[in-house]
């Protein structure tokens, strides 16, 4: 049987199930990848599951997210990180080699392989044809122990690219055409694979743009073929021997098919505030603008940078507007500084940060209120920006640099130039110290993990009761996210390790007194949350389901659920489940109290359960979509406790 490259990676590396869609698989990981803001959390399951050493063929762990230093919360962690990467042998990247998605592609990504990070834009690396994953930590926590990863086999959905890019069009405005065609449910249980003529078109980058950004279309992964752009790119970063050549058989099929001719498509950019809300630049064109921002792991490449500083090369960016310049890795920086792009940039008025995430999490760089920020970034979720009631636009760089000189929304169409000519460089600088190699066993078993006093154990989880018997605290909208759970950003990431402090942050975006109230009925009663379609969209951060967990969360009832966060919901035993019908969503408000019974044995003998509204004679049915494996899982209380069973 003809394959795909998502079937051909998916059958190299199946222990448990079939490849058929709905069905849950067990695959093996051959990487992973952890950053600051979730690996903290990921060291501590290492610690308390007792794991000696990463069995993975590479394992990295990075700090690229909460770089700001305000007080000693941040370091203290950042010492953490590095003792736990030294005891259970992981490459480290220190603070400021940059942020992980595009360095891991510099430094350790390999055709045919899979990878699985504690972040859901790891998916970018699919660009190599690797098939990359996002997850929960505790998930990642497993795969580096040697266990395997577990996901519904997706649908295989092809979108096929003919044609050539115009002037002015760039790699995001391929993502951002998909968003626009079917918003950010659209590959939500599906893996999206990329073929055709209009790959000639695409460098290495180019693909990491797109293929980041399937994440914000709620995909399992998105794959591009290994072939000799692939090829191309590792032998410039020295790595031309770990490459191999991966593609479709000639007759291979999809379950879903698309096409993009790429010739056809204009600037376009994602109002406020959703990645899905996109337009034409020139529907939105003369809105006026505090911020232009270029970087982020969704614009990470050298040629985003150097369009950009084309583009404003002997220029002035105009009054008033902070110009924001994220490089995505060091090396890529150096390179940038060579080959004077960055004095172009300077000498326009833009402002250089450190190589990093920066704000497009909200760690710094958050824009004025009641002003329109324009960003290179993956994600507009509210308040994502740091700024609590913002307004932010995603775009091209070409957007973002004509914006700049403009002070409006501008379409690069539009500017008086020609467009510039920029190709990565053939010789990029190539850095091997920027990941720090994992110790000798010997050595390794001997490190001391660094505790500050920001660092907190995991709390012990109790088993799922048969009877809840639980409040309403919040029901909450269609498209809801975790940064709207628990946002980012430097009030809330530094305490990432410490769990009943993060735990305050809480939904606060929706309601400031959530904490409070989850608090006095944490131990009597715990409490409920209802929410709509696609409930828990956008990062993978596991903090999002485990925060509220600590504050008694026991059950939540939405239309359906985003993927990583529905597994961080049953991996911290809270129970997740979906009305039979959605209307049945209209009939829960908050306050109400819902009793559910015969729990235990009602999950382990079918998929339906019925929920009673106390004192209002309504009975509501709700089902779940626990394999075996997560039944049991829900029993114990959550990953760790199964996992412990186990030992």
């Amino acid at each position: 049987m003809p394959l795909n490259v998502a079937q051909k990676l998916i059958k190299e590396h199946l222990v448990s199930g079939e490849m058929t869609p709905g069905k849950e698989i067990g695959l093996t990981i051959d990487q992973t990848l952890t950053q600051d803001a979730t690996g903290t959390m990921v060291m501590l399951e290492l610690e308390a599951m007792k794991v000696e050493r990463a069995k993975t063929e590479a394992s990295a762990q990075y700090v690229d997210h909460n770089i700001i230093q305000e007080d000693s919360k941040n370091p203290d962690d950042h010492l953490f990180l590095e003792s736990a990467a030294k005891r259970f042998g992981l490459h480290f990247s220190r603070p400021g080699n940059g942020v992980s998605h595009p360095v891991h592609m510099q430094r350790l990504c390999r055709p045919g392989r899979t990878l699985l990070g504690s972040d859901s834009h790891t998916c970018a690396n699919g660009c190599m044809g690797m098939l990359a994953i996002g997850a929960g930590g505790i998930d990642v926590a497993m795969a580096i122990a040697g266990e395997p990863f577990y996901v519904k086999m997706p649908e295989i959905w092809g979108v096929k690219l003919t044609g050539k890019l115009p002037d002015w069009v760039s790699a995001k405005d391929v993502i951002l055409e998909l968003l626009r065609r079917h918003d950010v449910k659209g590959g939500v249980g599906r893996i999206i694979e990329y073929y055709g003529p209009g790959l000639d078109e695409l460098s290495a980058m180019d693909r990491h743009v797109i293929a980041n950004m399937g994440a914000e279309l709620g995909a399992t992964a998105s794959v591009f073929p290994s072939d000799e752009e692939v090829k191309r790119f590792m032998k410039s970063q020295g790595r031309k021997e770990e490459w191999r050549e991966l593609k479709a058989d000639p007759d291979a099929t999809y379950d879903i098919h698309e096409e993009i001719n790429l010739s056809e498509l204009v600037p376009l950019i994602a109002k406020p505030s959703s990645p899905g809300n996109v337009v034409p630049v020139d529907e939105v064109a003369g809105e006026e603008i505090y911020q232009s921002y270029v970087g982020s792991s969704a614009n990470p490449g050298y040629r985003d940078f150097a369009v950009a500083a084309e583009i404003v090369k002997g220029r002035q960016i105009a009054s008033g507007i902070s110009f924001d310049i994220n490089p995505t890795s060091r090396q890529m920086l150096s390179d940038l500084v060579a080959d004077g792009h960055i004095a172009s940039l300077l000498s326009a008025g833009a402002r250089l940060h450190q190589a990093g995430c920066n704000g497009c999490i909200g760690m710094g760089q958050a824009p004025a209120s009641g002003r329109n920020s324009l960003r290179t970034t993956p994600r507009n979720f509210p308040g994502r920006s740091g700024t609590r009631e913002d307004s932010v636009f995603l775009c091209s760089p070409e957007v973002a640099a004509a914006s700049a000189l403009t002070g409006k929304i501008t379409d690069p169409r539009t500017l008086d130039m020609e467009y510039p000519d920029v190709k990565d460089p053939d010789q990029p600088t190539v850095d091997f110290k920027l990941l720090e190699e994992p110790l000798p066993y010997d050595e390794a078993k001997v490190t001391e993990l660094h505790k500050g006093p920001n660092i907190a154990s995991l709390p012990d989880m109790e088993p799922l009761p048969d009877s809840i018997e639980v409040p309403v605290l919040l029901k909450v909208g269609d498209n809801f996210s975790t940064d709207e759970i628990l946002a980012g950003g430097a009030r809330v990431l530094p305490f990432r390790s410490n769990l009943p402090e993060i735990s305050k942050f809480a939904f606060e975006i929706l309601d400031q007194d959530y904490y409070n109230r989850s608090m006095s009925v944490r131990e009597q009663t715990g409490h409920a949350i209802v929410g709509g379609a696609n409930y828990g969209q956008g990062s993978s951060r596991e903090h999002a389901a485990l925060a509220p967990r600590y504050l008694g969360l026991r059950v939540v009832f939405v239309k359906d659920f985003a993927r990583i966060h529905w597994q961080n919901l049953v991996n911290f035993g809270i129970l997740p489940v979906t009305f039979t019908n959605d209307e049945d969503y209209h009939q829960l408000e908050p306050g109400d109290v819902i009793q559910l019974n015969n729990i235990r044995e009602g999950i382990q003998q079918g998929y339906e359960l019925t929920a009673a509204v106390k004192g209002k004679n309504k009975e509501i049915k709700v089902k779940h979509a626990l394999s075996d494996r997560q039944v049991d899982i829900m029993l114990m209380g959550g990953l760790i406790n199964w996992v412990k069973h186990k030992q």
